[in-house]
């Protein structure tokens, strides 16, 4: 079987162990979700350097919520130059408190933080401080690989540890998952397609509750679909109080 091959039946695996551990904590989420919504709060998404990727996929799309708020705070995004400087600033847990003070998230409001390892110091305090403002915090992590890891943070917590809820993503130790013939290192990660995955299900699962409770769900239609652009801006409108993107 070739390298691929062998990647894809690890993400086939990955994604059943995903399925039957954490659907109905995707599904407790997402009744959580319409419940900070159908209470005027409002939704966040947020994680550091390559967990940042899944506020970007959380937002803006189409078929995702347009009630999706991500953080996307200075230095801890990929784009920053040199991009290492990511991996120091995720350390220091003080940003964090920079970084909450910059959005306009308050006590009733939905936050998820997403960091494969759960041990460094800024998407642990961010969990902590949040806590204390009164916003219901979800970590989406992998238990194996933080568990297996001391915490960066002086509370000595990692990120599973501190949240109100916890979806794991079922990942690896490292993340990284296949072995090569004749290298050491394992290459192939999982945790952005397993984010990914769980993102969108719980996207799924949302709509299905909004529509349980008669509420229109809010979601983006394609803008490269005829009517698109004026869908989504009816959407945009309807829940302008919601958002902080725009």
């Amino acid at each position: 079987m070739s390298y691929t091959g062998k990647y894809f039946e690890i993400l086939h695996q990955k994604l059943d162990e995903l399925l039957k551990t954490q659907e109905e904590n995707i599904k407790a989420l997402a009744i959580k979700l319409v419940d900070t919504v159908e209470s005027g709060g409002k939704v966040f998404f947020f994680g550091c350097s390559h967990a940042g990727i899944l506020a970007q996929e959380a937002f803006y799309r189409t078929g995702g919520l347009v009630i999706a708020n991500p953080i996307l705070p200075k230095g801890l995004t990929l784009d920053t130059v040199p991009v290492t400087d990511t991996s120091v600033l995720e350390r220091k847990s003080e940003y964090a408190h920079e970084i909450l003070n910059s959005v306009p998230i308050s006590k009733g409001d939905l936050l998820v933080i997403h960091s494969v390892s759960g041990r460094n110091g800024v998407p642990v305090e961010m969990a902590i401080e949040a806590r204390k403002r009164g916003i219901y915090t979800v970590a989406i992590t992998s238990v194996k690989y933080s568990s297996a890891q001391s915490s960066r943070h002086e509370s000595g917590k990692r990120l599973f540890e501190v949240c109100d809820m916890v979806i794991d993503n079922v990942g690896e130790i490292g993340d990284a998952v296949l072995t090569i013939d004749g290298f050491a290192e394992k290459t192939a990660p999982t945790s952005t397609i397993m984010g990914a995955a769980i993102i969108n299900s719980l996207c799924a699962e949302s709509v299905a509750e909004f529509l349980k409770r008669g509420i229109d769900p809010p979601v983006f239609r394609s803008a490269n679909l005829d009517g698109g652009d004026e869908y989504n801006a009816r959407m945009f409108e309807k829940y302008k109080d919601r958002i902080t993107y725009m």
